[in-house]
C-alpha cells in the first residue's frame, strides 16, 4: 500500500501532523500500536487534559529546559491561540486557571481526543490500529516506507517518527521510536525521568496521605550544597510527595541523586513570610489563646492532619497550653515551618514520570521543518525529541506544535 506520508504514533503530535499534512492534501497512513487513539492523551491532566498554557511566547519558552531556542521558531508558527482556534469549530469550550492552564470546560480529556477523531475521520486519513513499527526501510539513502512486525509494509517518501517517550508504558510509550531513529544514524540524548513523584525515606509522612498544600516552597540539597527551589502545589502521598511543584523539581532530584550524596528537601510551609512575620503571627495566636493547647491553637496555621507529627518533628508536646511555650520551642516551630527536611529515598523511574528528559538530538532535527538533518524525508514531532518542560500546559503544546510543523512540512 502506498501513501504520501506516514506518521508512526497517534498521539497529539501524531494526529496533529497527520490533520496537517491531509489538509495540504497529502495521502496519509497514521499507525498506532495500541487498539486506540490516544491513550496517554486521555490520563493527562488527570483525565482534565491541560491543553495548553496562556502565557506570552517568551515566558512559555522559559518553562523548557534546553530546548527552548529550537521551539522558538515552532511557537511563532503555531502557538496557544492557534491550537485553540483548531479547536473552535468543535464548539469545545475552554477556561483558564488562576495559573495560566488551559482545560475544556468539561474538564474531560476525551473532549479533546473526539475532535482530533472526528478530523481524522473528516480528513480521509487512514488509520491504522494495533500495528507496531519496527524499522524504516531505506535504500541508496532514500526513505521507501515502514515495516511493522507483522511483516506488513507500507511504501512512503515521507515518514514521521512521533512514538513518544517511554514514561508510562501502559499507554505505549516504550521507546520504539528511539530504536527507529538508532538505525536511521540519530543521537538520542540520555533518556531520564521528568515531572516525577518523589519517594521519601521518613515514613511519618504517610500519615499526612492526601494533604495538600497550596503555596509551598521546595528546596533541594545533596549534601550541604542547595541544588534548586521551586514554588507551588504539592500533595504528600503513601510513598511521599507529588503535585505541580513536586513535579517540576524532579529532574533536579534525579540528577542529584547521581552525586552520590544524600539528598534532601526542605519544605517551607510559609513562604510568603519571613521569621520576624511568622514569629509575629505565632506571638498572637498564643496569646489570643492562652487557654488553649499548643496542637488546638494549631488548627490556624497548618491543616489538621499535618499538626501532630509536625509538632513532634519539632519536638513540641502539642498538649501543653500555649502560654507555657518557651522562647525555644518557638525558634522550633519557626525552624520547622521554614525547613521541614525530608530525605529522598531512591531515583524515580522513568515509567513512572509523566514525561522523558532525553531523546532525538535537537542538533539533528531542522527546527523549521522538523525534518532529519541526516536522512531527508524522515520527520519528528513530540516527546520522542529531547523537549521537556515543566508541568502547566507547556509540554502537550509541544507536542502539538512540533505536530503541526512537521505535518505543514512532510
Amino acid at each position: 500500500m502506498s501513501f504520501d506520508t506516514i506518521i508512526i504514533g497517534a498521539g497529539p503530535a501524531g494526529m496533529m501532523a497527520a490533520i496537517r499534512a491531509a489538509e495540504r492534501n497529502r495521502k496519509v497512513l497514521l499507525i498506532e500500536r495500541n487498539n486506540i487513539l490516544g491513550r496517554k492523551l486521555l490520563i493527562s491532566g488527570n483525565g482534565r487534559c491541560n491543553l495548553t498554557n496562556s502565557c506570552d511566547i517568551e515566558d512559555f519558552l522559559g518553562k523548557f529546559s534546553e530546548s527552548r531556542d529550537f521551539l522558538r521558531n515552532t511557537f511563532a508558527k503555531f502557538f496557544n491561540i492557534d491550537l485553540l482556534l483548531f479547536f473552535k469549530d468543535s464548539h469545545i469550550k475552554f477556561k483558564t486557571e488562576q495559573n495560566g492552564c488551559v482545560f475544556p470546560q468539561s474538564d474531560d480529556s476525551s473532549d479533546i481526543l473526539d475532535v482530533l477523531k472526528l478530523k481524522l475521520k473528516n480528513k480521509n486519513i487512514k488509520v491504522l490500529l494495533g500495528e507496531r513499527v519496527c524499522k524504516i526501510i531505506v535504500r541508496n539513502k532514500k526513505i521507501e516506507g515502514a515495516l511493522t512486525y507483522s511483516r506488513k509494509h507500507f511504501a512512503a517518501e515521507h515518514i514521521a517518527i512521533t512514538t513518544g517517550g517511554l514514561s508510562y508504558p501502559e499507554t505505549g510509550s516504550t521507546g520504539d521510536g528511539y530504536k527507529i531513529a538508532r538505525r536511521l544514524g540519530h543521537e538520542i540524548v540520555p533518556l531520564k525521568p521528568a515531572l516525577s513523584p518523589i519517594h521519601i525515606k521518613e515514613r511519618f509522612i504517610r500519615d499526612w496521605q492526601g494533604i495538600s498544600l497550596v503555596d509551598v516552597s521546595l528546596t533541594l540539597f545533596a549534601g550541604n550544597e542547595k541544588i534548586d527551589e521551586r514554588s507551588g502545589e504539592m500533595i504528600f502521598t503513601h510513598f511521599g510527595l507529588s503535585g505541580p511543584v513536586v513535579f517540576d523539581i524532579s529532574a533536579s532530584v534525579y540528577d542529584a541523586l547521581k552525586l552520590k550524596k544524600e539528598v534532601t528537601i526542605a519544605i517551607n510551609f510559609k513562604p510568603a513570610l519571613d521569621h520576624k512575620g511568622l514569629n509575629t503571627i505565632l506571638l498572637s495566636e498564643f496569646k489570643k489563646n492562652p487557654g488553649k493547647t499548643i496542637k488546638n491553637t494549631f488548627k490556624n496555621l497548618l491543616p489538621q492532619g499535618v499538626i501532630r507529627q509536625f509538632l513532634g518533628y519539632c519536638d513540641i508536646n502539642g498538649d501543653k497550653n500555649t502560654s507555657q511555650i518557651t522562647t525555644e520551642e518557638r525558634k522550633r516551630l519557626a525552624k520547622g515551618f521554614f525547613d521541614l527536611r525530608l530525605t529522598v529515598k531512591d531515583e524515580m523511574p522513568i515509567k513512572g514520570s509523566i514525561i522523558t528528559r532525553g531523546g532525538v538530538n535537537t542538533k539533528e532535527i531542522n527546527p523549521k521543518t522538523m525534518e532529519s538533518r541526516l536522512m531527508k524525508g524522515v520527520f519528528f514531532a513530540g516527546e520522542v525529541i529531547n523537549i521537556d518542560a515543566k508541568t502547566g500546559g507547556y509540554n502537550m503544546q509541544a507536542a502539538f506544535s512540533t505536530g503541526w510543523v512537521c505535518g505543514d512540512n512532510i
